[in-house]
């Protein structure tokens, strides 16, 4: 029985998922420091001269932090593995977060040294693109803001980064909390490539004029946002369109940490019009003439906007109605509650641990009122600002 009972040997710790940290991080000081000859050596000769490419297009983006992180590997037969690994990157000056992504790598091993041979998007990133791999980036700073542009002249990305630093005091007037004051936007070349961006299909954007990318979750270590313009859409606008579309955006930059999945898409897009209007001069009946008219013809929307309401690529006025509400509804607070008590709700309501609740308890306790009431008072603020 004791001949029997021995303690069996440990399994090898296989030395792959160390090396291959390794050499990521070696990859990510080479790429931080301009190293060139350091970045090649640790390629594969298949991936080589695209990912110089990428090395190169990155020259004028002014990177902090750029780090891998390996969440798995998977070994394979003849010296191959397969790399999860999560990339994050911070812009200097201007992240107070990185930027993650996940990145699926193909790694070859030679004389017991490994290779990074392919490098493509994981599967929660399918498809998404960097700014970097549409081409050379170019960069524009402004004093609050910096535009990073492909395939776009430099006198429209310094007309962007002017309406952008023009953003950021304004919002910060309106949004009393603490944020960053400072914010990134992202230009690619077409509807196309801004598609590419977003992992969708540029037709889905069509007529969208820019986008504010991050994740909702809310807390001060939020991750980095980006605003992303529709070069077509944007470039189609006014000078009061543009300015427009920048402040509102960057609004949704400064709110992000307040902003949680307990926000209903009527509030975080209702509250980045207001923002965008405020001491514009713009009357209700100016700024909402799809609600406008639907409540000249006696059609009073007998809610506020579902988040389903505000969904790209269907019938382009109902989603305008759904955003014309939403900013109605901040406008109304503004007005009878005042400006404290609106950016107040809107803490509030994103401070709450679910969706289920969270606007009723705000409305109780920060405005002392209940949903029926709200409801029934924003009625009557559209019939009697828009009939």
């Amino acid at each position: 029985m004791l001949a029997l009972g021995g303690c069996a040997a440990p399994e090898p710790v296989d030395p792959a998922p160390g090396q291959i940290q390794s050499l990521l991080d070696r990859q990510a000081r080479a790429l931080l420091t301009r190293d060139e000859a350091a970045y090649t050596a640790g390629l594969d000769p298949t991936l080589a001269p695209a990912a110089l490419r990428e090395f190169d297009h990155l020259a004028e983006v002014p990177l902090g932090s750029w780090d891998y992180r390996v969440k798995d590997v998977d070994r394979a037969d003849g010296g191959r593995a397969t790399v999860r690994a999560e990339l994050r990157y911070r812009v200097r000056g201007y992240d107070p977060g990185p930027v993650t992504t996940e990145r699926l790598l193909e790694l070859t091993e030679r004389g017991g040294r490994w290779y990074v041979s392919a490098d493509r998007p994981g599967d929660a990133g399918a498809d998404v693109q960097q700014l970097w791999q549409q081409g050379e980036v170019e960069t524009v700073r402004g004093r609050r803001s910096l535009v990073l542009g492909v395939g776009q002249p430099q006198e429209r990305l310094r007309a962007i980064a002017a309406a952008a630093d023009r953003a950021v005091p304004a919002v910060s007037a309106a949004w009393p909390s603490a944020w960053a004051g400072r914010v990134v936007v992202l230009v690619p070349a077409s509807l196309d490539a801004m598609g590419g961006l977003l992992g969708a299909p540029g037709a889905s954007y069509r007529g969208i004029a820019a986008v504010t990318t991050g994740e909702v979750q809310g807390g001060p270590d939020a991750p980095a946002d980006r605003v992303i313009v529709n070069p077509e859409a944007y470039g189609a606008l006014g000078a009061f369109g543009r300015q427009f579309v920048l402040t509102h955006e960057t609004t949704h930059v400064a709110t992000r940490a307040s902003t949680s999945p307990a926000t209903p898409v009527w509030l975080s897009e209702g509250f980045a019009d207001w923002v965008a209007y405020r001491g514009t001069g713009r009357t209700a009946a100016q700024a909402a003439p799809e609600l406008r008219r639907a409540v000249g013809a006696g059609r009073v929307p007998a809610r506020l906007p579902d988040d389903e309401d505000f969904a790209f690529g269907g019938d382009g006025e109902a989603l305008a109605r759904a955003y014309e509400g939403g900013w109605l509804a901040c406008a109304l607070i503004a007005e009878r509650w005042g400006e404290p008590k609106l950016t107040a709700f809107y803490s509030a309501v994103g401070a709450h641990p679910s969706r289920e609740g969270a606007v009723e308890k705000a409305l109780h306790e920060v405005l002392g009122t209940s949903p029926e009431e709200f409801t029934a008072a924003w009625r009557r603020f559209l019939s009697a600002r828009l009939a």
